[in-house]
């Protein structure tokens, strides 16, 4: 399990501090969600945060361009510090040029699909990438629930990659907590983006963290056994 630490929830008043945080409590990569506005409702960060970061830790950042046209930015998030590049199949009608163009720059490449988005438009550009970011909530805003529907896409994906051997990793981000970490590490992924439930919660980053460390030892439930509106929310991600 790898916990990539969404500073979507962070306390951006004291950003570089809890970035240091989660890197003493055993974070494995910062997860920055850029947005614009206009391919999601809300605009976040640009890479002159990249760049801060980038000096705050020196764990990879995992940079998830949810914008339009990301081919006229890829360069100056790679400029700014990020190891990862992560580009949605919806806003990239050349997508293939466009994982070689963030290769060219020395990133490691990744594609991300939204939750209405088929699995089976990844086929051809699979063995291309470094690693795949299944999207378990509609993008824009932190702290939502987790869309369950998804999870069999999350299976297919994995084994998509397993049966052509393919070594990109499996990423999942919306709704990550202690209850939901199970389910998706059943169904293959690899990658955890947490943000409420490091940030948002009553308890230190650490312990946080560790919590969905060990929440994964737990036997998950089937998927039929878990509606949406079964699964639990801290008061702070609703």
């Amino acid at each position: 399990m790898k916990i990539a630490a969404s500073i979507l929830a962070a306390d951006l008043t004291c950003l570089g501090a809890q970035i240091r945080e989660c890197q003493a409590a055993g974070a494995d990569w910062i997860h920055v969600d850029v947005m614009d506005g206009h391919f999601v409702p809300n605009i976040t960060f640009g890479p002159v945060v990249v760049e801060a970061i980038r000096r705050a830790t020196d764990l990879p950042l995992d940079v998830h361009l949810m914008i339009s046209e990301p081919d006229r930015y890829v360069a100056d998030f790679a400029q700014a510090g990020a190891d990862i590049l992560t580009v949605h199949v919806e806003t990239s009608p050349h997508l293939h040029r466009l994982i070689q163009q963030i290769k060219a720059l020395g990133k490691k490449a990744g594609v991300s699909l939204n939750p209405a988005t088929s699995a089976a438009c990844l086929g051809e550009i699979l063995p291309e990438v470094d690693l795949v970011l299944v999207m378990l909530v509609n993008p824009g805003f932190a702290g939502q629930r987790m869309i369950t529907g998804v999870i069999p896409k999350v299976r297919q994906l994995r084994r998509m990659l397993d049966e052509a051997q393919l070594s990109a990793e499996l990423e999942v981000d919306g709704g990550i907590n202690a209850t939901t970490a199970p389910l998706l590490m059943a169904a293959g992924a690899e990658v955890f983006v947490a943000a409420h439930a490091i940030f948002q919660t009553r308890e230190p980053i650490a312990a946080a963290i560790a919590r969905l460390r060990q929440s994964v030892g737990a036997l998950p439930l089937p998927d039929s056994a878990m509606s949406r509106s079964d699964l639990p929310v801290s008061p702070r991600e609703c």
